[in-house]
């Protein structure tokens, strides 16, 4: 049962991010003049030398939502996750071809707050 109701939750969460992606004003329009842009994310812990790798994500400038969510690599986090948006469209909004940034989780294991950092590298193309 406990199975079923962290599965349900899951798809939850999955549903309502699918949601505000879809409801999102577009990248393309967001960031007139934006031709490419990559990510390069990793994710690491206070608590413990754990580090997640470092993975790239190319964003596919036509069609992308303006919105940027990464959610919390621990999966024991409840409620947590990583909204970089305002960062990265500010960054995007300046031209910047080169830019990065940080963002703790702003979730929970159990009662103690959770101790994720995401890290980025971004590298932008610009018309």
């Amino acid at each position: 049962m406990q199975n079923f109701r962290r599965q349900s939750a899951t798809a939850q969460r999955f549903a309502e991010r699918r949601q505000r992606e879809d409801s999102a004003p577009r990248l393309s329009s967001e960031a007139p003049g934006l031709v490419s842009l990559c990510l390069a994310i990793e994710e690491s812990s206070d608590a413990t030398t754990v580090s997640r790798p470092k993975h790239l994500r190319r964003i596919v400038v036509e069609r992308a939502p303006a919105l940027f969510l990464v959610p919390c690599g621990d999966p024991r986090c409840t409620d947590g996750g990583h909204d970089v948006t305002s960062a990265i469209m500010s960054a995007l909004l300046k031209r910047q071809t080169t830019f990065q940034g940080e963002d703790k989780c702003n979730g929970y294991l159990g009662a103690s707050p959770c101790t994720r950092v995401l890290r980025y590298d971004a590298i932008a193309e610009y018309a």
